[in-house]
């Protein structure tokens, strides 16, 4: 399949999961079994989107990585088994592996817990040329702490500073700081991988039952599941504050794993391609140099 037509398809696919914060954004309008115009009896034909589209991100990579002007940022978030790591897996298997960087977010060490919240993930930033694979983000500090705040309460934040619009203020200081971001050459993408309930608990039991998966499963992981509703309002939120045109969210499908991927794949695409990459072209006194460099290595001998 020819890059131009990847990318045309590319756009259609990304776009009905696209929020920029222009319109009052709803997580219950979007399906998490959503596979667009795609049947389960088209897996066959996903399964060569994916390929094409993962053939396409490795030339558009290789111009991100040559031009070394730009940076991209990609935020995955989602619910546990939602498959965050099998899209990232799947989606930058053909990526070369100078120019990208995954980075996963735990729980904050006693050395981060000294700094700000953003301080963790800027050190963490991709170079100009690289793409960095955030796997959770800052926005834990919006999503698990919103739902806990027992955990925010631990933090060593001044007792003055946790008042009832901390949220809001977060809200704020993210879009801020994307922005600025985004001002840098730092293009800022952000996933949130959308399962249902219902699928979550069919992975989980999965997971108990296929000794090969056991240690993917923890008992925190069903202890969550009771704060479901709790985290799909926190999710809601933070979506509708810091979704904007620069900096969309994409609300991805992720009870389909094979439609997920061809959706990331679609949305980095579709970004990288809005950047018009191109090769370096080098002066006349480069050119001039390189003339000479061929010469010198056609006079040597076989």
């Amino acid at each position: 399949m020819k890059l131009d037509r990847v990318i045309g398809k590319s756009r259609e696919i990304a776009a009905p999961f696209r929020v920029t914060g222009k319109a009052k954004f709803r997580l219950k309008d979007f399906d998490p079994d959503d596979t667009g115009d795609l049947g389960a009896e088209d897996k066959p034909r996903a399964k060569e989107m994916l390929q094409a589209g993962v053939e396409a991100l490795t030339a558009l990579q290789d111009k991100l990585y040559a031009q070394d002007r730009w940076s991209l940022l990609l935020v995955f978030q989602a619910m546990d088994a939602a498959g965050k790591d099998g899209a990232i897996k799947h989606v930058m298997s053909g990526v070369n592996p100078q120019g990208c960087q995954v980075v996963s977010f735990k729980s904050p060490s006693s050395e981060e817990l000294d700094h700000d919240y953003l301080w963790r993930c800027n050190r963490n930033l991709p170079e100009r040329g690289r793409i960095g694979i955030f796997n959770r983000s800052y926005y834990e500090e919006v999503l698990v702490l919103r739902v806990h705040r027992t955990i925010l309460e631990s933090q060593k934040l001044p007792p003055q500073r946790i008042t009832k619009d901390i949220w809001n203020e977060r809200y704020r200081d993210i879009r801020a700081y994307e922005r600025y971001l985004n001002a840098n050459g730092v293009i800022v993408r952000k996933f949130f991988l959308h399962v249902s309930r219902q699928e979550q608990k069919r992975r989980f039991l999965e997971r108990i039952d296929s000794p090969d998966k056991n240690w993917k499963l923890s008992p925190a992981d069903v202890r969550e599941r009771g704060y479901w509703d709790d985290y799909m309002q926190a999710y809601q939120d933070a979506i509708r504050e810091t979704a904007t045109p620069d900096c969309p969210w994409y609300v991805v499908p992720a009870d389909n794993k094979w439609f997920t991927r061809i959706v990331v794949a679609s949305a980095i695409i579709q970004t990288l391609d809005s950047l018009d990459l191109k090769y370096p072209r080098l002066g006349k006194a480069q050119l001039a140099a390189l003339k000479q460099s061929r010469s010198l290595l056609m006079k040597e001998g076989r």
